[in-house]
């Protein structure tokens, strides 16, 4: 297994997760795999192919648009993941994960995203405009605005983070974290390599929220001050452009983070992975390389399958 992990590009393949509810999501090239610490306690795993048209066409060489695309499926996979993991935490033991309803985690997907929207975007605005005709200054408005978003983000997930509930799924956020920096650094995918490496990563995505936010405020802050009513429309459907700044500023940053300037670029976002993570367990380690290895497994295999009859091609041109 550790030689398939390595000649994967020299183990150079950005492989990402996130945590859900007793267990973590990892996904791969092709393949996305989420593994689950069951009530019996045995680690339940479901994986499923990634779309074709996103992962394997056009669209995701296109900087900043492969960044919405990205970030939609990340947002659709994490909820099947998490809709996954809630079905395996409250299975009677013995029994199957009960089936993932589409309709209600289109609609989970959708309040979702109203959700975030209203919370982060919308309702800061309508606190500014409460005291917007005490401000001269357009652009000190947008700023304001901007702080107040920040302020409401870092206060959402410190205040969350004291549930018990959500103390382990940031423990699993760890695991995921270490899982993956152990991979990186070319270690063997078992429990005890992982166990030294840091529960930060620069391709979280804390990071990439904490970038979206301070995107946000440079965005906002030269749209000047048009009706309010203008101003909700502009912080709803600028979203995704903002989201797609953001995701190409955390690619890059990961991808030169051996860079003395990019690592202090990248320090706040790690800094702020110490409120969303927290330090695993071994069992929390051994689910999340349960994943990791799983999806490694199967796009080595899907790859292998795609070179057997290309090499089959060759040897029967060869003997013609």
């Amino acid at each position: 297994m550790e030689q398939t992990v390595n000649s994967d590009e020299k183990g150079t393949f950005p492989y990402g997760g996130q945590a859900v509810l007793e267990g973590v999501m990892m996904r791969g090239r092709r393949w996305s795999t989420v593994a689950v610490r069951a009530p019996s306690s045995e680690i339940v795993l479901h994986s499923e192919r990634l779309p074709r048209a996103l992962y394997d066409g056009w669209f995701i060489k296109v900087p900043f648009l492969r960044g919405i695309g990205m970030l939609w499926d990340t947002l659709v996979l994490g909820m099947k993941a998490l809709m996954f993991s809630a079905d395996v935490a409250l299975q009677e033991e013995g029994e199957g994960p009960a089936e993932l309803s589409k309709p209600l985690m289109w609609g989970t997907v959708a309040v979702a995203i109203l959700f975030a929207i209203g919370l982060f975007f919308v309702a800061p605005l309508l606190l500014v405009g409460l005291v917007d005709h005490y401000i001269q200054s357009s652009f000190v408005s947008n700023v304001v605005e901007g702080v107040i978003r920040l302020g409401v983000f870092l206060l959402y997930i410190w205040s969350i983070g004291w549930m018990p509930d959500i103390r382990r799924v940031y423990a699993y956020h760890g695991a995921e974290h270490k899982c993956i920096n152990a991979r990186e650094a070319g270690r063997p995918l078992d429990v005890a390599s992982a166990v030294p490496f840091t529960t930060a990563h620069p391709r979280c995505g804390t990071s990439f929220l904490l970038v979206v936010m301070a995107v946000s405020i440079l965005v906002f802050a030269l749209l000047g001050r048009p009706p309010m009513v203008w101003r909700i429309v502009s912080r709803v459907v600028l979203v995704p452009v903002i989201a797609g700044v953001a995701y190409e500023f955390i690619k890059f940053t990961a991808a030169h983070y051996s860079n003395r300037l990019v690592r202090w670029m990248a320090a706040p976002g790690l800094l702020l992975q110490r409120l969303t993570t927290r330090e695993p367990d071994e069992s929390q380690l051994e689910v999340g390389m349960a994943a990791l290895k799983e999806v490694i497994r199967l796009d080595a295999l899907e790859e292998m399958e795609e070179v057997m009859p290309m090499a089959s091609s060759s040897t029967s041109a060869a003997a013609r």
